[in-house]
């Protein structure tokens, strides 16, 4: 699967990272901004991993175009599932600190 990651921690996106491709997934992109992710949206990639506050706000512009492309993501974040606007609220939700297996049971089912 390739999987593309907007963090603006650059040690919570290596961790990510490093959870995704110990399982033979592949990293399209490791972002930190809204502005850079949104620019990399139309790449080629399967699922998203999003924190929700980053650099130039937050990820629900992104996170609603996902939804609009029917891509499958997932926030990381730390903020409260409380806080996600209501087009988003049915979206997973990973708390931080997060586990190792919290981050792969969040991937679509049909991907190993």
């Amino acid at each position: 699967m390739r999987i593309l990651i907007l963090e603006d921690d650059p040690f919570i996106a290596l961790d990510l990272q490093w959870i995704v491709e110990s399982e033979g997934h592949e990293v399209v992109g490791n972002f930190n901004s809204v502005w850079d992710a949104r620019e990399h949206l139309h790449d080629d990639f399967d699922y998203a991993l999003l924190d929700i506050d980053v650099i130039g706000g937050k990820s629900f512009s992104i996170a609603g175009e996902l939804q609009r492309r029917r891509i499958p993501f997932a926030f990381v974040s730390a903020s409260e599932p409380s806080e996600l606007p209501s087009h988003l609220s049915a979206a997973c939700f990973i708390a931080k600190p997060f586990e190792w297996n919290a981050i792969l049971r969040s991937l679509p089912v049909g991907f190993p």
